[in-house]
C-alpha cells in the first residue's frame, strides 16, 4: 500500500483526485467509527438494517478486513486494556507494535469469533468477513473508472485512470489505515486523562481531529458503549453529530447517552488520584463493551 501510493510521482496529482481522495477519506472513516466501533463493537445504538450493511460494506472497503475480526479484536482489546493480553498496547509491546506492528503477525490474522457470538449470525457480516478483500478491489476499480472516464470527457481536469487510483484509492486508504492506528499508538501514549481507568487511554485533541471524533479515548475507556466519545461540546466529535443527523431522520436510533457520573466526576480529583493509583489497584469494571 506504501509503494502504490509513491507512484503518484508518475502519475501526477490533480485538485480532483485530491477532492476525491478526501471524500472517500471521510466517508470511510465514519463508516469505521459509526459503524465498525460504536456500532459493531459497542452497540452504542441501534440501526436499521440498509444502516447496518451500509456501513459493513463501506467500511470494508477501507481495506481493514472484515466487521467480524476488526470487532471481536476490538472488544479484546477493551477486555485487557494496556494488559498481558491487549494485543496492540503501546504499554506491554512499544509504540511502533502499537502503531502496526500487531497487524503484520500472523498470531492476529484470525477472526476471534468468541468475542462477537451476537454478530456471528448475520450472514453478511459472515461474507464481509471472509471475502473483505472484495470491497476494496471494487472501489479501486471503480476509482480507475472515474479516472479513466474524466480523462475522457474533461481532460481540462488533468486526471487519469492510474492517478485517481493511486491518489483517490491508495493516498486515501493509507490516510485511514494511519489515523486508525494512531488511536491504539498516540491514544495510549500521549495526552490527557480526565478518568482513572486502570489502564494508559488518553484523551488527545489531534487524534480526534485524525479520526472524526476517535481520539478521546480515555473518555471511551471510562464509558464504552456511549454513542459519543467527546463528552463536552468542545470536545471534536463529528461521528456523533452525523449519527444525531441520521436519529433525525429515522435511520438509527437509542444513542446511548453519556451516563450523568461522566459530569459529576471531578476531572481535577481524578487527575490528582491518578498520580498515586495503578492499573493493578484500580480495575475499571466499565471497561468491557456491552453486550446485547
Amino acid at each position: 500500500m506504501h509503494g502504490a501510493a509513491l507512484a503518484a510521482i508518475w502519475t501526477g496529482v490533480s485538485p480532483v483526485a485530491i477532492a476525491v481522495a478526501a471524500a472517500l477519506f471521510v466517508i470511510r472513516g465514519f463508516a469505521l467509527t459509526a459503524g465498525y466501533h460504536r456500532y459493531f463493537s459497542h452497540r452504542a445504538y441501534r440501526a436499521t438494517r440498509p444502516v447496518q450493511i451500509a456501513f459493513a460494506v463501506v467500511g470494508a472497503s477501507a481495506a481493514q478486513l472484515g466487521p467480524l475480526w476488526w470487532a471481536g479484536h476490538h472488544r479484546r482489546h477493551h477486555r485487557e486494556s494496556d494488559g498481558p493480553g491487549d494485543i496492540h498496547s503501546p504499554v506491554t509491546g512499544g509504540f511502533l507494535w502499537a502503531h502496526i506492528g500487531w497487524l503484520l503477525s500472523d498470531r492476529h490474522s484470525r477472526t476471534a469469533i468468541a468475542e462477537v457470538p451476537d454478530l456471528d449470525g448475520d450472514g453478511v457480516l459472515r461474507w464481509l468477513d471472509r471475502f473483505h478483500w472484495v470491497p476494496p478491489l471494487v472501489l479501486a476499480m471503480g476509482s480507475f473508472a472515474l479516472g479513466h472516464t474524466l480523462a475522457v470527457t474533461a481532460p481540462q481536469l488533468g486526471t487519469s485512470g492510474a492517478q485517481m487510483l493511486v491518489v483517490g484509492f491508495f493516498w486515501s486508504t493509507l490516510a485511514l489505515y494511519h489515523s486508525t492506528y494512531a488511536v491504539n499508538s498516540l491514544g495510549h501514549s500521549l495526552g490527557t486523562q480526565r478518568y482513572e481507568t486502570g489502564d494508559r487511554s488518553r484523551n488527545n485533541a489531534f487524534v480526534a481531529l485524525l479520526t472524526l471524533g476517535e481520539g478521546w479515548q480515555n473518555n471511551h475507556h471510562r464509558f464504552p458503549s456511549a454513542s459519543r466519545a467527546g463528552f463536552f461540546w468542545w470536545e471534536f466529535d463529528p461521528t456523533f453529530w452525523l449519527l444525531r443527523v441520521l436519529a433525525a431522520v429515522g435511520l438509527v436510533h437509542e444513542l446511548r447517552p453519556v451516563p450523568a457520573e461522566a459530569y459529576a466526576e471531578r476531572p481535577s480529583a481524578l487527575r490528582r488520584a491518578s498520580t498515586t493509583a495503578t492499573s493493578a489497584t484500580q480495575p475499571n469494571p466499565n471497561a468491557s463493551p456491552t453486550r446485547p
